[in-house]
C-alpha cells in the first residue's frame, strides 16, 4: 500500500493543480491577480493558487503514509505568499529589504510573510518528526528553517517561465528514489505532480507562480527533505539554503544561469522560440 502512495499523491496533485488552474482562470477576473512579466507581457498569478491546490491535494492523498506535514507546508506557505501577492506594495525587496524595514519600525507584508514561513516550517517539521516518533527540539527547529528557506529560495527563482517549476521538479526527483522514507517520497511526488500540472501555462508565458505558488512549492520540497534527513542532512541543507539566499542579495541568479552552459539550455527548455 505504502509503495504506491507516492504515485497516488503525484497523480492527485497533478490533476488537482491542472483542474484548479482551468477553473480559476475561467472564473476569476480580478486585476489583482495580474502582473507584468520580464518581457513586458501580462501574466496571471492564478497559477499560484492552482499549485497550492495541487500540493494540498497530493499531501492529503498521501496522508496515511506521510501525515499532514506536506499539506500543512503547502497550504500555510501558499497563504502567506498570497498575502504578499495581493497586499504587498513592493517598497521593500529581498530579505535584507524587509528586515531593514522592520528594523526601522515599518511592518511590511514581506516581513509578515517571512515570519509566517518560519512558523509554517516549524509546524510542518514538528508534524513530520512526530509522525516518525523522533521529535527533538533542535532537529525540529533546524527542519523548520529548512522548510522556510526552501520556500524562499524557490520564490527567488520565479523570474523566468518554467524556472521555479523546473527547480522544484529537479529537487523532488532524488527524494523519490532509493530506500528513503515513504513519507518523503510521497511529499516529493506531490510537489512534482503539482509542478507538472501547471508547467504548460508557465512555460508558455501566460502564468507564473508568484509568491503564492513558489513559496508553497519550495516548502513542500523542503518538507520532503526534512521527512528523510536527520540532523546532519538538515544542517547541510540549511547551510546551502542560507548561502544561496545571501548570494541572491549580491548576485543575479538570472545572469549566472544565462552565462553558464548547460544551465542556460535547461532554463530555456520548453519555452516558445522568440
Amino acid at each position: 500500500m505504502s509503495a504506491g502512495r507516492p504515485v497516488v499523491a503525484g497523480v492527485a496533485a497533478g490533476l488537482a493543480a491542472a483542474g484548479a488552474y482551468r477553473l480559476l482562470t475561467a472564473r476569476v477576473r480580478s486585476p489583482r491577480w495580474t502582473r507584468t512579466n520580464h518581457a513586458g507581457a501580462p501574466v496571471t498569478l492564478l497559477e499560484g493558487p492552482a499549485w497550492v491546490a495541487g500540493g494540498v491535494a497530493g499531501g492529503l492523498a498521501g496522508a496515511t503514509v506521510a501525515g499532514p506535514a506536506g499539506a500543512l507546508a503547502a497550504l500555510g506557505s501558499g497563504a502567506f505568499g498570497a498575502l504578499d501577492d495581493l497586499a504587498g506594495d513592493g517598497s521593500s525587496k529581498g530579505l535584507r529589504g524587509h528586515l531593514g524595514a522592520a528594523a526601522r519600525g515599518e511592518l511590511t507584508t514581506g516581513a509578515v510573510k517571512i515570519a509566517g514561513l518560519g512558523l509554517t516550517g516549524l509546524l510542518a517539521a514538528a508534524s513530520a518528526d512526530r509522525r516518525r516518533g523522533d521529535l527533538r527540539p533542535v532537529d525540529t527547529l533546524v527542519g523548520g528553517a529548512v522548510v522556510a528557506g526552501a520556500a524562499n529560495l524557490v520564490n527567488l527563482l520565479d523570474l523566468r517561465p518554467g524556472r521555479a517549476l523546473k527547480a522544484t521538479g529537479l529537487a523532488a526527483l532524488p527524494l523519490l528514489a532509493g530506500r528513503g522514507s515513504p513519507a518523503s517520497a510521497t511529499s516529493a511526488a506531490a510537489a512534482l505532480g503539482a509542478s507538472l500540472g501547471t508547467l504548460a501555462p508557465d512555460l508558455a508565458g501566460r502564468a507564473m507562480l508568484g509568491d503564492t505558488g513558489a513559496n508553497a512549492a519550495g516548502a513542500l520540497v523542503g518538507t520532503a527533505l526534512v521527512q528523510r534527513a536527520g540532523r546532519r542532512g538538515r544542517l547541510l541543507a540549511l547551510a546551502v539554503l542560507v548561502a544561496a539566499t545571501l548570494a541572491s542579495e549580491k548576485v543575479s541568479f538570472t545572469a549566472v544561469i544565462e552565462s553558464t552552459p548547460g544551465l542556460r539550455e535547461l532554463d530555456a527548455w520548453g519555452r516558445p522560440a522568440r
